[in-house]
C-alpha cells in the first residue's frame, strides 16, 4: 500500500515504507493489544477531578510554565509563548461520542489562552494531535507547528492554509526567536488501522533566550538511548518528561517509561528542573490515577533529588522556574 503521508530516502530509521525506532524493542502488536484489553486489571479512576482554571499572562520575560494537562503544557520563555501537544477536547479519539475522556478539565479555559506563536507536536496519537483544537488555535493565531515527518500531510489535509513544518530527527527551525531541534525517541504511531508508523514521532529540544528546554513527548526508556541523545543539546533549565501510562510494563515498556524511568532520564539530562506530563488526565492505562506522582516522589527520593526539582503538579498550576 505504500506510505500514506511521507515519501523519502531510506534511513536508519524509515525503511522506504515506515518509521522504525533503531535498535530498540518494537511496540507491541494488535494480538497483545487484545490480551492487554481482556485482562480486566485496570485500577478504577474517578470520572472528575476539581480544577482551578488560571488565567496566564500574556507575555513573561523569564520561564514559566503552565500544565494545561496531559502532555499540553504553555512555555513562558523570554516573551515567546510555545505550547506542547495541544488538546482541548473531552475525548482523545476518532469519535466524539467514545473513547478515553477527560476527569480533568483544561487547566487554562481555552477563551483565555495567550497568544500562541509556536506549537511543537511530538506525533499523532489522538491524545497529542488534536485537530479540532489544532483548528481553533490556527483560526485564532496561524502560528507555525513543528513537528516531525509525515504529520504535516495530516494537518494539511485537515486544516489546508495551516503552517506545518516538518523534519527529520536532527533537523532545527529558527522559528519566533527559538532554535527548535527535532530529537530521537521511542515511541510509534497511527491514526487508524493501515497507517501504523507512516508517520514519525520525536522529542524536541528548544533554545530559548531565558535556557535551553527538552520536551520529551511520548517516549519509551529503551535503556536510556533518547536521554543520551538528548544530553548532547543541554545543559537544560527545564525538561518536561512523561511520568504516566505505564501498566501493564509487559505491555507498555516499549512506548511509555514509568517514574522511575523519568527520574533516570532527568538524571542523564542533566536538566535542572523538570514538570511531569502524561498523567491523570485522560484514562489509557491500568494504574490507578494517583500512583504516578507516588512513584515519582519515591523514585526522586530513592536518588536524592529533591521534589522541589522535579514536580507533578495539577492542571492549572503555574510554575516559575528557578534560574
Amino acid at each position: 500500500m505504500g506510505n500514506r503521508y511521507y515519501r523519502g530516502p531510506v534511513s536508519n530509521h524509515f525503511d522506504g515504507e515506515a518509521f522504525f525506532n533503531p535498535g530498540g524493542t518494537p511496540p507491541r502488536g494488535f494480538g497483545d493489544f487484545l490480551r492487554w484489553q481482556v485482562s480486566g486489571n485496570s485500577a478504577d479512576w474517578p470520572d472528575g477531578v476539581a480544577v482551578t482554571q488560571t488565567r496566564p499572562e500574556a507575555r513573561g520575560e523569564d520561564l514559566r510554565v503552565t500544565l494545561v494537562g496531559h502532555a499540553t503544557v504553555l512555555i513562558q520563555a523570554g516573551g515567546v509563548n510555545i505550547l506542547t501537544d495541544p488538546v482541548w477536547s473531552q475525548r482523545v479519539s476518532p469519535f466524539s461520542f467514545a473513547g478515553p475522556a477527560r476527569v480533568t478539565a483544561p487547566g487554562i479555559a481555552f477563551e483565555t489562552l495567550p497568544p500562541i506563536d509556536v506549537v511543537l507536536l511530538s506525533h499523532n496519537h489522538y491524545d497529542h494531535m488534536d485537530i479540532s483544537t489544532l483548528r481553533r488555535l490556527h483560526a485564532r493565531d496561524g502560528m507555525p507547528v513543528i513537528t516531525p515527518l509525515g504529520n504535516d500531510t495530516i494537518l494539511r489535509d485537515a486544516i489546508p492554509d495551516i503552517d506545518a513544518r516538518a523534519g527529520d530527527w536532527d533537523d532545527v527551525f529558527e522559528v519566533a526567536g527559538l532554535s527548535v531541534r527535532i530529537l530521537q525517541c521511542h515511541h510509534w504511531s497511527a491514526r487508524g488501522t493501515r497507517d501504523r508508523r507512516h508517520a514519525l514521532w520525536c522529542s524536541f529540544a528548544i533554545e530559548t533566550p531565558v535556557g535551553r528546554i527538552y520536551v520529551s513527548g511520548d517516549t519509551g526508556y529503551d535503556e536510556g538511548r533518547p536521554y543520551a541523545v538528548g544530553a548532547r543539546h543541554g545543559p537544560y533549565r527545564l525538561a518536561l518528561l512523561p511520568i504516566g501510562a505505564y501498566a501493564p510494563r509487559w505491555f507498555m515498556r516499549p512506548q511509555h517509561q514509568n517514574p522511575e524511568e523519568a527520574v533516570a532520564g532527568f538524571r542523564t539530562l542533566g536538566a535542572a528542573h523538570a514538570l511531569a506530563m502524561h498523567w491523570g488526565t485522560f484514562q489509557l492505562t491500568d494504574e490507578a490515577r494517583d500512583e504516578p506522582p507516588e512513584m515519582l516522589r519515591k523514585a526522586l527520593a530513592e536518588n536524592g533529588i529533591p521534589e522541589s526539582r522535579f514536580r507533578a503538579v495539577a492542571p492549572g498550576t503555574a510554575w516559575d522556574v528557578p534560574g
